[in-house]
């Protein structure tokens, strides 16, 4: 853009002043107020033309009566009225200017209030949210509000100095060097810069529709934080010399509940003279504890949107909203935002997402445009949650529905606030004709530069071809655009300068390509037999003891009648007693350590013993007795346990699972309800069996049989599972250094140990 560089000094300027707070304010503390005087000062500039004819209208209309003499026109549509006479997003009717506020430097906390306060109502709202009131009393405590008002009333901000588009530019760049600086506090509502842009190319590249002459574009963001996404995707498409489409109509939507944050997205749009109602403070996914002034759950309903972009927060439990969002998910499932399942309390990114898909317009089969989201997540939503979780439900309805398109593996210590691995995801409804059905992999881990100064957890950069930098940023949009299976790239090609020592010829994989099946499987119960011997030793007659059933036998069902109590307690002992006869009777038959190894068997003999003693032997006793810990003892060596129709019984402690594949070209969705509370324990696998049944039996006889003969699937208990284990698939095994050279490491370590002893003790 031309003379990027005298807007840019704007901005030095206003950095600069930011000195005078030194004392009363940390350096990580200065945005709290020159973050909300840049955006009084723009405001001040964008009103000064038409200021006096505003505050003589605006009076005016006031003063107007009815024939009842009561106000002709309430304060919304007096508000209304001026907006449109005048063409304006916002005015303030307030006697003073920035420059008469210097005229009384004894009143001028309560005469910057006041100004404030003049503000049409949601431009107020806005500025309210920085809680510069509070700013303002501590400036003037510290003796240093007139000097600040002073200076930054001298800088020229005027429309005819600084177009809207040039002044978002300065804004966005004072607000990234503020928060950079307050990087500590930064992180849950500032997203690095090269991270936006790399979401932003990926959104973009191949996409037609951002190319459609004089085309209303959509884009939204539902943790828009300070709205970095929004500006640069606004600023991709619309910049008049670089953009991809300048002719189009770009609206900005977003939602945020972080009070500064939303402040200075709110300002932004205003400085640039947007509407600024698109933006919404609020609790995107909602408590249902509605208050004043606050969007709690969608402030966006029936809108949905070409492009939506976000960066939720890593690992944050969502229990505050857990109500709401569970009610919505039991009452509504897929007509609801959540219908797919829900993640585990602690970390709720994935509802995120969900809302967003939920914001899409139709798919282009269904007759509408479609949409495209880019997303930043950490590791967990790629693989946590077992199968039939909320989280596996969640990627799988992504995935049997064709939506996910790709994932971008970031580098870590991107963030402020934390160090982690970082995925794009990108999630759309109108994938192009050779992405349908397939998922691409990037791995951009080592697409890396190490920063001279670190910024909190912040130590690296994606490059993006300034200071001196490889442009990363293009160099993973090419793999991503290209689109190509099993890519490889060689150190030395990736061009990054994190550890100069690395081999640059080392190649590794950078892309690869797969079918949406690859990430679906099966989970299978994996059952053996149970198999027991039995005996009767007094260590087993004390097993017995220990049973509820015998235990119980000693209890009275009674509660009231105390008589009656004790003749029950009475009577359970002495049937107690009668039981131990029997097995005392029986154990010296099994004195030489004798077992018998067939269930059968041993209950026969059993039976006669109670029979003998003319004592009834019911079957929840009979159980007892035979059950392992108690008369029975486990033995692999023992026959099989088989029920009344003659199947083996499983034994519960030898049951495993086998997460099986899916079988390839299965097709998708699979035939299988998700599971919610209306439905929960009755989903029918009879459909999903006739698909899967054969290729589980195979994988048994492959993987399981060879080994333990006597095995099976309990096919009942099957269920589906999805993840996306990103690391495995780009793991290259790489073979240990030989010994002998780790040897002669060891001993060259030992003769330099050695000699550095000699030395302390010479």
């Amino acid at each position: 853009m031309k003379n990027i560089d005298a807007f840019k000094a704007h901005g030095d300027i206003i950095w600069n002043i930011a000195n005078l707070l030194r004392g009363p304010y940390r350096p990580p503390q200065y945005r709290r107020v020159m973050i909300p005087l840049t955006v009084l000062r723009r405001l001040d500039c964008v009103l000064e033309a038409s200021k006096d004819a505003v505050i003589k209208h605006h009076k005016q209309l006031k003063e107007q009566t009815d024939k009842d003499g009561k106000p002709k026109y309430d304060a919304e549509t007096i508000e209304k009225m001026v907006f449109h006479k005048f063409k304006l997003a916002f005015f303030n009717t307030s006697e003073f200017t920035f420059q008469s506020l210097l005229g009384d430097p004894d009143k001028l906390a309560a005469n910057l209030a006041n100004y404030m306060a003049g503000f049409s109502s949601r431009a107020r709202k806005i500025i309210e949210k920085f809680k510069f009131e509070e700013e303002i009393e501590k400036l003037e405590e510290a003796n240093r509000l007139f000097d600040v008002i002073k200076q930054v009333a001298a800088v020229d901000l005027h429309p005819d100095t600084i177009p809207n588009i040039a002044m978002g530019y300065l804004f966005e760049d004072l607000v990234r060097r503020f928060n950079e600086q307050a990087n500590e506090e930064a992180g849950d509502h500032f997203t690095p810069r090269e991270v936006i842009k790399l979401m932003v190319n990926l959104l973009f590249t191949h996409d037609d529709l951002v190319y459609r002459k004089a085309k209303l574009i959509k884009i939204y963001d539902p943790t828009c934080g300070t709205g970095g996404m929004l500006s640069e995707s606004e600023k991709v498409i619309k910049d008049p010399e670089t953009g991809l489409n300048p002719s189009a109509e770009v609206r900005l939507f977003g939602q945020e509940y972080n009070p500064e944050s939303f402040a200075i997205c709110g300002s932004d749009l205003m400085i640039k003279g947007e509407e600024v109602n698109n933006i919404v403070f609020g609790d995107t996914l909602g408590t249902g504890k509605p208050k004043e002034g606050f969007a709690d759950g969608d402030g966006h309903p029936g809108e949905h949107f070409h492009f939506m972009l976000a960066n939720p927060p890593f690992g944050v439990e969502w229990k505050p909203e857990k109500d709401f969002v569970t009610k919505e998910h039991d009452t509504f499932g897929f007509k609801g935002r959540f219908g797919p399942g829900l993640p585990r309390i602690n970390d709720g990114a994935l509802l995120f997402l969900l809302h967003m898909i939920s914001k899409m317009q139709p798919a282009p089969e269904k007759g509408g445009e479609g949409s495209r989201i880019a997303v930043v997540f950490n590791g967990s939503p790629l693989f946590t949650g077992d199968a039939g979780s909320g989280e596996s439900n969640i990627r799988r309805w992504i995935i049997e529905n064709d939506m996910l398109e790709a994932v971008i593996g970031l580098p870590d210590q991107l963030f402020y606030n934390t160090g982690i691995y970082t995925y794009v995801w990108i999630v759309t409804n109108r994938k192009a004709a050779q992405r349908k059905g397939r998922v691409q992999l990037i791995n951009a881990n080592d697409f890396a530069w190490k920063m001279k100064k670190s910024l909190g957890d912040k130590r690296k950069r994606m490059g993006d071809g300034t200071d001196g930098t490889p442009d990363h940023l293009a160099a993973i949009t090419r793999l991503y655009g290209d689109f190509a299976k099993d890519v490889r790239k060689t150190v030395a090609e990736i061009q990054t300068n994190i550890d100069p020592k690395r081999d640059q010829t080392k190649s590794q994989c950078v892309s690869k390509i797969f079918d949406n099946q690859d990430f679906g499987f099966l989970k299978i119960t994996v059952e053996r037999p149970l198999r027991l011997n039995f005996a009767v030793t007094d260590a087993r007659i004390a097993s017995v003891k220990q049973t509820n059933a015998f235990w119980e036998l000693a209890l009275s069902r009674k509660r009231k009648n105390q008589a009656q109590i004790d003749t029950e307690v009475l009577q359970g002992k002495a049937a107690q007693a009668a039981i131990l006869a029997v097995l005392e009777g029986m154990r010296p038959a099994f004195a030489d350590g004798h077992t018998v190894k067939d269930r059968p068997t041993f209950d026969k003999l059993l039976t006669a013993a109670f029979a003998a003693a003319d004592l009834e032997l019911d079957s929840k006793l009979k159980t007892a007795l035979l059950a392992p810990g108690s008369l029975g003892a486990k033995d692999p060596s023992a026959d099989i346990c088989r029920d009344k129709k003659g199947n083996p019984e499983p034994d519960a402690d030898l049951r495993d699972t086998e997460n099986v594949p899916l079988p390839p070209g299965i097709p998708l969705p699979l035939p299988l309800d998700y599971e919610s509370k209306k439905n929960k324990g009755k989903v029918d696998t009879a459909p999903l069996l006739k698909l899967v049944q054969a290729h589980c039996e195979a994988y048994l006889a492959k993987e399981v049989l060879p080994y333990r003969p006597d095995a099976w699937i309990d096919h009942s208990k099957i269920k589906v599972g999805y993840e996306i284990p990103f690391n495995r698939h780009f793991y290259e095994y790489e073979p240990p250094r030989p010994l002998a050279d780790i040897e002669a490491d060891i001993l060259a370590l030992e003769k330099d140990i050695m000699a550095m002893l000699q030395d302390v003790t010479a």
